[in-house]
C-alpha cells in the first residue's frame, strides 16, 4: 500500500517508493529504495524534500500514534474572538523599518489580539475539539509585519508574560522569534510564514497534559515529567487532524525538543537527522522559556539567557542556528539591564542593525550616588557617544523594580 507522509515521519526500515520532488534534486540515484540505516535517513532529511510516498508492503508503516488522553475540564470563559480582517501578504523586503517608539503601540495591540486568539484555540484543543487554524495565518502575518518593522518591540512585549498566561503567550513569543530568526537566515517569505505558524502551534500538545501538572509550582515527579514529555507527539497527532497544516509545522511540533547530541525527545534524533526548522524551533523555544516567569521560577535576564545557551550550544543547539539567533535579537536584547563605563545603569531600548554591541540604552540610575537620575537615551552607535556597556546587571542586586518601563514608554500589555 502506498502512503504519502511528511519527511519528518520517515524512519529506518521504511521503503521509499518515491520522493515528492524532481529526481535530479535528490541525493539518490534510485527512485525507490529502503531506508536501511540512520545515514540514509539523514540524507533524506538534509535534502529539500518535504514529503515522500512509502510502500508499506515492502517496508515499515508509520507507527500508530499513541492515543491522546485529553483532560476533560470546564472550559475557561473566553471572550469571543472576532475573525481577524484578512491581511494582505506583502514582500517582507519591502517593509520599512521604524523606531521602537513608532512600533511599540502597534505591537501592543497585536500581542493583545494574539493572546485572545491563542487562548481560544488552545482551550478548544483542551476540550478535545478539532483545532481550527483558519484565523492563525492572518495573525502570523501581522506578527511578521511587526517583526520586520522593528523586531525588538513585539519580542520584548511577548517576553513580559505572567506565569498564569505563560502557555499561551509562549506560543506567541516563539512565533515572533521564529520569524526574526528566519529573516536573519534569509529564508524566503513563504517559509518564514510557515515557520511563524509552526512557532504559534508548536506547544499545542500541552493541552493534552493535565493542567495540574502543567501549572505545578514545584518540581515534577518522574511520572509527571513523562506526561509532559508526551506533548510533542500529542500535538503532532492533533495537528494531523487539522486542515491546512504544513509539513514544517508538523515537524517543528514533533521535534522541537530534540538535541544535536541525540539526548532529546521524542525520537532521540541527532545532528543532521533534525531538520533546520526543528533546530530553529529548539533555540526559540528554550530562549523564551528561560527568560519568562514560570510557576516555579523567575525568568533570567535576556542577555544572561544567551550566555547560558552559548554554554549548552555544542550538545543542545546547532551552533550556526544559535549564532544567527543571537544576531537576530542582539547580544544585549531589548530589556537587558546594563552597567555603563560612566557608572550609570540603563536598560537596552533598541538594537542597531549590524551593531550587536552598540544598542540604544536609556540610563536612569547612578551607581556612585546609589540613586535614580533623570533618564537619558544614549545611542551607543553614534559618533559623539563617549559611553559604553561594561557588564550586564541584575535588577535585584540594586533593588530596582519595573525596569521595563524605561523601554516600554507609555505602552502596556
Amino acid at each position: 500500500m502506498l502512503k504519502k507522509i511528511p519527511v519528518s515521519q520517515l524512519c529506518v526500515g521504511m521503503y521509499i517508493h518515491e520522493l515528492c520532488v524532481s529526481w535530479i534534486d535528490t541525493p539518490f540515484w534510485k527512485k525507490s529504495f529502503l531506508i536501511e540505516d540512520a545515514g540514509t535517513l539523514a540524507k533524506v532529511n538534509k535534502s529539500s524534500v518535504m514529503e515522500a510516498w512509502i510502500d508499506t508492503e515492502k517496508g515499515d508503516d508509520v507507527p500508530a500514534p499513541q492515543p491522546v488522553v485529553v483532560e476533560k475540564i470546564d472550559a475557561p470563559v473566553v471572550p469571543p474572538v472576532a475573525a481577524p480582517v484578512p491581511v494582505a501578504r506583502v514582500a517582507y523586503s519591502d517593509v520599512v523599518r521604524v523606531s521602537m517608539a513608532d512600533e511599540v503601540g502597534r505591537a501592543t495591540s497585536i500581542v493583545n489580539k494574539s493572546r485572545e486568539a491563542v487562548l481560544s484555540m488552545f482551550s478548544e484543543a483542551r476540550m478535545g475539539k478539532a483545532i481550527d487554524t483558519r484565523n492563525a495565518m492572518p495573525l502570523v502575518e501581522e506578527i511578521a509585519a511587526s517583526i520586520m518593522r522593528n523586531p525588538g518591540a513585539l519580542i520584548g512585549l511577548a517576553r513580559l508574560k505572567t506565569a498564569d498566561d505563560y502557555t499561551y503567550m509562549h506560543s506567541v513569543a516563539v512565533c515572533a522569534l521564529m520569524i526574526a530568526l528566519a529573516s536573519q537566515l534569509k529564508l524566503d517569505d513563504e517559509t518564514t510564514r510557515e515557520l511563524g505558524l509552526a512557532g504559534l502551534l508548536h506547544d499545542i500538545g500541552k493541552m493534552a497534559v493535565p493542567a495540574k501538572i502543567l501549572n505545578k509550582p514545584g518540581k515534577l515527579t518522574d511520572d509527571e515529567f513523562v506526561s509532559v514529555k508526551q506533548h510533542p507527539a500529542a500535538g503532532h497527532a492533533m495537528l494531523l487532524e487539522a486542515e491546512g497544516i504544513s509539513a514544517i509545522a508538523l515537524d517543528v511540533c514533533l521535534h522541537h525538543h530534540e538535541k544535536m547530541n541525540g539526548s532529546g525527545y521524542p525520537h532521540r534524533l541527532s545532528g543532521e537527522q533534525i531538520s533546520l526548522y526543528a533546530r530553529m524551533g529548539a533555540v526559540c523555544d528554550v530562549y523564551d522559556a528561560i527568560t519568562s516567569n514560570r510557576p516555579y521560577k523567575q525568568g533570567w535576564c535576556p542577555s544572561e539567557s544567551l550566555s547560558k545557551m552559548a554554554e549548552w550550544s555544542d550538545g543542545h543547539f546547532d551552533p550556526v542556528v544559535f549564532q544567527a539567533f543571537v544576531r537576530s535579537i542582539g547580544i544585549y536584547p531589548v530589556g537587558t539591564l546594563v552597567r555603563m563605563a560612566s557608572g550609570r545603569l540603563g536598560v537596552v531600548v533598541e538594537q542597531k542593525e549590524g551593531k550587536l554591541l552598540l544598542p540604544a540604552v536609556r540610563v536612569f540610575y547612578s551607581v556612585k550616588a546609589m540613586s535614580h537620575i533623570v533618564p537619558v537615551l544614549l545611542d551607543l552607535a553614534a559618533d559623539d557617544c563617549d559611553d559604553e556597556i561594561v557588564a550586564r546587571e541584575e535588577a535585584g542586586k540594586w533593588g530596582l523594580k519595573d525596569i521595563n518601563r524605561y523601554w516600554l514608554g507609555d505602552a502596556s500589555v
